[in-house]
């Protein structure tokens, strides 16, 4: 914090009287959003531990702001420390002003307003600014290229579907998700995506739009960046208002380039699913894996939008995995009640602590520590050998780091491996978890281990914890064997 209001200061000439975090920007994205405010201005100060991101965002929105596009300005960084300092643009998003300006499917005038102004300006930024946009700076990827589909179809597999308990077979799954892959390639894919192209990530302030939260824009295909906000789940669009609004967009795409209607809506739909699916992931991590019960809210409203392209939509591809698991999940008792069940959740009050369960979850170094002792007498347990996954120790820049340093988690959460481990593990350890409490047993020991103890087993020692905390009736201690020799 002390560093931020160091940068108001030296910026404006004047001192930081009122300072206010702003939780509720703070989304999936582990950045901290603080607004900090002197006696006649503000600013909106940011703090990020992953450099790269941190140099793509300012990077773009400096470029952005030389083409005219209305993106904050940046007034101070100071990378060493993770920390820069915005132009603060209020409180309003567009999902806050549609939800102010709608009664169920019936949206105010002023409200499909703001989406149009919103869609007419996002050409500018896909043709025009990213003509000569340096690509150099793009993280975790330059392109979202067959690496980066991958990557979101994986999210959506493990942290969905299995995390769900939706049935389906593996290797058809992959056949299908190869054959989507391929499909979406074959798009035009040589202009920016904005990535995150949603309502909550676009401003109203003084009667026009601002834009946000492009840290991870990459060169990409035109029709995944409107597929986001048009099916921005909790936004709810009715399907004729995002028809409008669609066409609305390609009348001013058609200001830019040629275009072939007919031939951008042949890709349009695939990348709908894939928007939808990349979502559902982040839900299904956020929710049923870190247990944050409001991130399950937004389900309802994807399986909904799911349940308009079953109906409505026929792909040129065969995915008949797919498709099975998308009417599997619409006949999902547990996702119908999801809601309402993450709501009793999280309002429930937990038992005395003489009731608790206590799961104790070391890491370790197979060379150095060998597999840690049950000292509790209960026996049993789990002991998971992490080094099957790609070793962060290997690479020059994560050496001095460990596996609770946000750079190590950033790249470990991007590897394919690690999060199908990470998957499996949950499901093993909350089937436990459940039986023990209901046998009334008092303690459950996880180790995990890897070759040095510092990057890997670290890693999903946080990772399990971060998943069972908010567990009722679940107490979580966590040690880190060679990281307490080394006095981390």
């Amino acid at each position: 914090m002390d560093v931020l209001q160091k940068l108001f200061e030296q910026h404006f000439h004047s001192p930081v009287v009122r300072v206010q975090p702003l939780q509720g920007q703070l989304g999936g994205s582990g950045r901290r959003i603080i607004r900090l405010a002197g006696e006649d201005l503000s600013a909106i100060g940011i703090l990020h531990d992953v450099r790269e991101e941190n140099v793509a965002f300012l990077e773009f929105s400096r470029h952005f702001r030389s083409q005219g596009l209305p993106v904050p300005e940046i007034y101070a960084e100071d990378l060493n420390h993770g920390a820069y300092l915005e132009q603060d643009l209020g409180d309003t998003t567009l999902f806050e002003f549609l939800s102010q300006n709608r009664a169920g499917d019936d949206i105010a005038p002023v409200a499909i307003a703001a989406y149009r102004q919103a869609l007419a300006t996002l050409p500018r930024f896909q043709i025009e600014a990213g003509r000569d946009l340096n690509y150099k700076v793009c993280y975790p990827r330059a392109s979202f290229d067959r690496q980066s589909i991958a990557w979101d179809l994986n999210y959506f597999k493990y942290y969905f579907l299995r995390l769900a308990g939706i049935p389906f077979s593996e290797p058809a799954l992959e056949r299908d998700f190869g054959r989507l892959s391929k499909f979406l390639l074959t798009a035009e894919h040589n202009y920016f995506l904005y990535r995150d192209f949603q309502s909550r990530n676009i401003m109203l302030c003084d009667g026009q739009t601002f834009f946000l939260d492009y840290q991870g824009g990459r060169k990409g295909a035109l029709q995944y960046d409107v597929a986001s906000l048009l099916f921005d789940a909790k936004a709810d669009l009715p399907p004729p208002v995002r028809q409008q609004l669609l066409d609305h967009y390609l009348d001013r795409l058609a200001d830019f380039i040629p275009l072939d209607r007919e031939l951008f809506m042949r890709h349009y739909y695939a990348y709908v699913y894939v928007r939808v699916m990349q979502a559902l992931g982040a839900y299904g991590f956020r929710g049923f894996f870190e247990r944050k019960p409001h991130f399950l809210q937004s389900v309802p409203f994807a399986l909904k939008n799911v349940r308009w392209l079953l109906h409505n939509v026929h792909l040129p591809i065969e995915l008949p995995t797919l498709l099975d698991a998308f009417t599997s999940m619409l006949g999902s008792e547990t996702l119908r009640s999801l809601a309402s069940d993450a709501d009793s959740a999280k309002s429930s009050d937990a038992t005395s602590a003489t009731g608790h369960l206590v799961v104790r979850i070391f890491s370790f170094s197979f060379h150095r520590d060998g597999v840690p002792k049950d000292e509790t007498g209960n026996g049993g347990g789990f002991v998971f050998d992490s080094r099957s996954v790609p070793n962060p120790g290997r690479e020059e820049r994560f050496k001095a780091l460990t596996g609770k340093d946000a750079p190590v988690i950033d790249y470990l959460n991007q590897q394919e491996g690690a999060r199908e481990f990470l998957a499996h593990t949950a499901s093993l350890v909350d089937a436990s978890v459940s039986n023990y409490q209901q046998r009334g047993f008092k303690n459950l020991m996880i180790s995990f281990g890897c070759t040095g103890g510092r990057h890997r087993s670290v890693y999903f020692a946080e990772q399990l914890a971060k998943h069972l905390y908010e567990k009722n009736n679940v107490q979580v201690i966590v040690r880190h064997l060679e990281l307490e020799k080394l006095g981390k």
